[in-house]
């Protein structure tokens, strides 16, 4: 007999770890790239898909143990702040650039390495 608990718990722990990587592959990316515009295109999207994933392996382990009225509520909300995040990083981001490049921040060209 197939044990869909076990096999929900499987797949709730393989997105949660994905959204995990997204977080740490997006804090290498801050660490590591040479300027401010790079850097924010890893942690714009890195930060975004890694929240987004570990809050929807959320709603899927709160629906597994017990799918009432008050678990339902708790998904929707949750839902609700999947589509924040979805809209507010990447905004947060452009605008972040924007004032980078009003403020005169210059972008990283090849001819930096050689000096």
């Amino acid at each position: 007999m197939i044990d869909f608990d076990l096999i929900i718990d499987t797949v709730v722990i393989i997105i949660v770890i994905i959204g995990l990587f997204f977080f740490f592959t997006a804090t290498i990316g801050l660490l590591r790239f040479p300027d401010f515009y790079c850097k924010l295109q890893a942690t714009g999207k890195g930060d975004t898909l890694g929240a987004i994933l570990i809050l929807f392996g959320i709603v899927i382990y709160i629906l597994k143990e017990d799918f009432s009225f008050n678990t339902i509520l708790v998904s929707l909300k949750i839902f609700f702040i999947i589509f924040f995040i979805f809209l507010a990083n990447p905004t947060a981001t452009h605008a972040l650039t924007k004032a980078g490049l009003d403020s005169g921040v210059t972008p990283f060209k090849k001819e930096d390495l050689k000096k």
